[in-house]
């Protein structure tokens, strides 16, 4: 289901905006627990655009704990989640998420399950919106 336009209006929940500024220090456990809440407080279509930035958190976490197989994976369901949104949702560069989310990936695919250690966490940016 594609969301209305009016599901890009209103505010970001309290907790997904707790769960942004984790996602951007990289404390990814703790951003998947803050929008978690915000996922289950929501009743509107939004809590689906939480629900796939805490994916692509998880994904980030997988591969900070060297797990291919996960990283993947959870990519891989992160995708319907976020890529139904428009480009900028409440203030969020989904846009931006969904394009760093490919670059890494790609480089995850490149690395393989052998040198997944190597990976650069450099390429782990921090994700934009506006309050």
């Amino acid at each position: 289901m594609t969301p209305s336009p009016t599901d890009c209006d209103g505010p970001l929940h309290p907790n997904a905006i707790l769960g942004f500024k984790h996602f951007n220090a990289g404390e990814f456990f703790e951003a998947h627990e803050e929008l978690e809440t915000a996922w289950r407080a929501e009743t509107g279509e939004i809590r689906d655009l939480y629900k796939g930035i805490l994916l692509a958190g998880v994904t980030y976490l997988h591969i900070k704990r060297v797990n291919y197989d996960g990283a993947v994976k959870v990519y891989r369901r992160s995708q319907p989640w976020l890529n139904k949104w428009p480009d900028n949702c409440r203030g969020v560069d989904v846009e931006g998420i969904r394009r760093d989310l490919n670059v890494v990936i790609a480089e995850v695919r490149r690395l393989g399950p052998e040198h997944l250690a190597e990976f650069d966490l450099s390429l782990l940016k921090p994700m934009v919106w506006h309050e």
